[in-house]
């Protein structure tokens, strides 16, 4: 009997540790422009590159290029950056609150403010989000009131959830934001289920599913690619890809795949990689996607290429697992500098009426916390009443219910 080689164990790691130079050479960066916007009704396998490309419609100087560009007028654009703004203010202000105690922990969305505003645009009203803790802008490009947003954080009396959800866990059937799970992945199944009921009722709504690189590895995930792809589901597979997990880089959670998109191929779905820094390509994309999940030729899955800036929420402390100025290194800029360059360098907008819209965005957030702060505790001495727990659970209150609030005395 030969000697065979003893087996080990392939352990994926960062190529940068904390103290080192940052360096993401191994993101592939195209020219802005240069990849080709195909037909809605393309086969998966005729656009397999662009699962491992970036589709990019700002170029370096703030110029709109390719086939991709053309889609969004000067006042969609400036609406857009004003919901960015508006987000990146939201979230100063909450991670504020949550350092002096008003709540309990806060996950921001620096440097991925893109993803979601320009996203929801793509949509029309009744179609439904499964998001998961980094897609407030889908309700602030939706222009859902940033006050109801602070109470539930607070979880005050005015917490349209009644304390029942984590901060920042919101939930809006108006405006198509379905309660986020803390059990990440599961609302990716939630979602094809959701659009496959909608197809089964011929109804004309579609679905968007959302999902962190991390959380790809969850059998979640894979589950749902498989519905998705076998009943040609009218939704949308989002994965934002933001370089990092709660502590882990992407390379655990990818495997051997290359990119996140290129999950979607082996399903025989679309699958496209977009620049999730560049608000008017994710708008682009998130269309081109919409359109086909209307026009019944199945789902597409698309990767935001992104970063996150900040902590992974306000109980993290990434210095501890990636450079410190890995942020200023990340080759795709801030979204919101770059639609800012690009708008004045249409004429459209200008250094001084941004200072102003900043200072103006400021003040409407800081109104919006102060009215919530204003609103009382939810429960008085901070423990729910009988009615508080079961309101909104049970059609009516369980007859054992009933009984103990009469021997009880309310």
């Amino acid at each position: 009997m030969s000697d065979l080689d003893r087996l080990s164990l392939h352990v994926p790691e960062p190529a940068v540790r904390p103290g080192g130079q940052p360096d993401f050479s191994t993101v592939k960066i195209p020219k802005a422009g240069s990849v080709p916007r195909p037909e809605v009704d393309v086969a998966s396998e005729d656009i397999r590159d662009l699962a491992y490309s970036i589709i990019r419609v700002l170029n370096r100087d703030g110029e709109a290029v390719g086939p991709w560009a053309g889609l969004l007028s000067d006042d969609e654009l400036l609406a857009g950056l004003k919901h960015m703004m508006t987000l990146r203010a939201f979230d100063a202000r909450m991670v504020m609150a949550q350092r002096q105690g008003k709540t309990s922990f806060y996950m921001q969305h620096l440097g991925e403010e893109a993803v979601s505003c320009a996203f929801r645009k793509a949509l029309t009203k009744g179609d439904m989000n499964f998001p998961t803790y980094r897609q407030a802008g889908l309700l602030i490009a939706d222009e859902y009131p940033m006050v109801e947003m602070m109470n539930q954080i607070f979880s005050n009396e005015s917490d349209p959830l009644r304390g029942r959800q984590l901060p920042i866990m919101y939930s809006s059937k108006e405006h198509g934001f379905f309660t986020i799970s803390g059990n990440l992945a599961t609302q990716y199944v939630q979602a094809v289920g959701w659009a496959m009921a909608s197809a089964i009722k011929n109804d004309t709504k579609i679905a968007a599913a959302w999902i962190g690189d991390g959380s790809t590895a969850e059998s979640d995930f894979h589950s749902a690619l498989v519905f998705a792809s076998t009943y040609k589901a009218p939704v949308i597979l989002n994965i934002v890809n933001n370089q990092w997990a709660i502590s882990t880089f992407q390379g655990i959670a990818r495997g051997g795949s290359g990119t996140f998109a290129a999950r979607g191929l082996g399903f025989g779905i679309p699958a496209l990689r977009v620049d999730g820094n560049d608000y008017l390509a994710v708008y682009a994309v998130a269309k081109w996607a919409a359109e086909r999940a209307r026009r019944n030729l199945g789902p597409t899955l698309i990767e935001y290429v992104t970063y996150r800036v900040g902590a992974h929420s306000t109980s993290d402390d990434p210095s501890a697992y990636r450079p410190k100025t890995e942020s200023e290194a990340w080759p795709l800029g801030d979204p919101v500098l770059r639609l800012k360059k690009h708008l004045i360098l249409r004429g459209a907008w200008s250094e001084e009426r941004h200072a102003q819209a900043e200072a103006e965005i400021t003040d409407e957030v800081i109104q919006a916390q102060k009215q919530a702060e204003g609103h009382g505790t939810l429960h008085a001495g901070g423990k729910p009443s009988v009615r508080d727990i079961f309101e909104g659970v049970y059609a009516e209150m369980p007859p054992h219910i009933r009984r103990q609030r009469q021997k009880a005395g309310y």
